[in-house]
């Protein structure tokens, strides 16, 4: 076998706001391995400023990883243990190469294109009537479940569009998810919580910055809004401090994406630790492309969790890869009359 990989630049259409700034564009990498006539894609979905392997030798591994290929895959897996995004490319690259189809890496219903995966609509950081442009655009395309970024614009203006939202959709026909990406500070955040949870919220992402377990684990006890769990899981890859995190801490859900904690086995881990300790989860996407989009989509579906998932960044670059994957009705599916794009039309040969 033989592998090398490819940068790639993704354009967001319109810039994208969080609470750490603007998105204007998303870097990438495809690692890719040839085995005779037979060839595997993967998707190292680095993310700036979030990822724990943001790091100055990320392309440094993966020329390590690309000269190790023939290696233990196991083995493999293990020395990447610091590089969750390339553990990540990796699993899908082998899932790829072994796949009747490039892009079939787990069969089922989903990827036959029988069946779909319900989502989330998410509402990105911006003045109010963008973000509630974005939210008449998601309502009218079917979706019942909204996620919404907080913590970049005043909170009372937040406050606002929730509170027209819940005057025009109960809970009932309407789930909303807020996220606030470690916005608050642990001394501001519980009068917060209070204000949001009059408007019925499903639950808030990560409320304050990661790493103040005393904090968090306080305000999962006594939060009027569930706590999900999301940047307080990079970085944590030993199993035994996994456990006594989620043991300590007791969220009410975490937040896997997949390309942040160490691909499919990774999010495999925490998964089964959940179940063990009743705790709630989903899956979510990390702003990859179309290729990486559809390997967290697929292993989601065999996951059968019947929540609507984070699932569905596509639409938002110009430049991503051509691909059946569709959003109908709040939900993804694999539009069998569609078609991948060439390989050759996003490695640059």
């Amino acid at each position: 076998m033989k592998a090398f990989f490819r940068k790639y630049l993704l354009n967001f259409k319109k810039p994208g706001g969080t609470s750490r700034g603007i998105l204007h564009q998303k870097e990438t990498y495809f690692l890719i391995i040839r085995s005779g006539e037979r060839m595997g894609v993967g998707e190292c979905g680095l993310f700036r400023g979030l990822s724990v392997d943001d790091r100055p030798d990320y392309e440094q591994k993966l020329h390590w990883l690309c000269d190790h290929i023939n290696d233990d895959k196991d083995w493999l897996y293990h020395e990447l243990y610091d590089f969750p995004s390339i553990q990540f490319g990796m699993e899908q690259a082998f899932l790829s190469l072994k796949a009747k189809k490039m892009f079939d890496l787990f069969p089922s219903e989903f990827s036959k294109g029988r069946d779909q995966i319900s989502i989330n609509g998410l509402i990105w950081m911006g003045d109010i009537s963008f973000m509630k442009e974005q939210i008449r655009n998601k309502l009218e395309s079917g979706f019942r479940t909204l996620k919404m970024k907080i913590g970049a614009i005043d909170f009372e203006a937040e406050l606002h569009i929730l509170e027209s939202i819940r005057k025009e959709y109960t809970s009932e026909e309407l789930e909303l998810r807020v996220d606030a990406n470690g916005a608050f500070s642990p001394e501001g955040v519980m009068d917060k919580l209070k204000q949001l949870s009059d408007f019925d919220i499903h639950s808030i992402e990560q409320p304050i910055r990661a790493g103040q377990w005393e904090s968090i684990t306080g305000l999962c006890r006594t939060s009027p809004v569930p706590i999900a769990l999301d940047e307080e899981l990079i970085g944590v890859f030993d199993t035994k401090l996994k456990r006594s995190l989620l043991e300590t801490i007791r969220p009410q859900y975490i937040i896997l994406k997949p390309s942040l904690v160490g691909g499919f086995q990774g999010s495999k881990e925490w998964i089964d630790l959940c179940d063990n300790l009743d705790i709630g989860w989903w899956v979510t996407s990390a702003l990859e492309s179309n290729i990486g989009l559809n390997a967290i989509a697929q292993f989601t579906y065999t996951l059968k969790n019947p929540m609507p998932q984070g699932l569905g960044t596509g639409g938002l670059y110009s430049n991503n890869i051509d691909s059946p994957l569709c959003i109908r009705r709040g939900a993804l599916y694999l539009d069998q009359e569609l078609k991948w794009a060439k390989v050759s039309s996003f490695l640059g040969e």
